[in-house]
């Protein structure tokens, strides 16, 4: 049973990171930035959001394992930090920057 439960949450978070390539695509298909927005607000953020949370929790089980090796803060960003950078921080229908000096999402200034 818990083996069905780690199964589903990797599918999940597969799921999870590729829905930013999908609209970023599908947005420099349409172009046109009211989809863009929409699809950011309804669709991507949403996802952005679940992913941070599903994140935090393999954080905390990496935990364990990353104390040891010292790479905690290296496994909180990239686990936690940047899903909420890029949930939280970024223009709405921008999918490629982050933060008042739109740095790219995902790399802090």
């Amino acid at each position: 049973m818990a083996m069905k439960s780690f199964c589903g949450m990797l599918v999940l978070a597969a799921a999870l990171a590729a829905a930013p390539v999908y609209a970023q695509e599908a947005g420099s298909v349409t172009g046109d930035k009211a989809t863009d927005m929409a699809v950011d607000l309804v669709v991507v953020r949403p996802l952005g959001f679940v992913g941070a949370v599903i994140g935090t929790v393999g954080f905390v089980l990496a935990l364990p394992f990353t104390v040891p090796s010292g790479s905690v803060g290296e496994t909180a960003e990239a686990w936690i930090g940047e899903p909420l950078e890029y949930t939280f921080n970024r223009p709405l229908g921008n999918f490629d920057q982050c933060g008042a000096d739109r740095h790219p999402c995902g790399n802090s200034p």
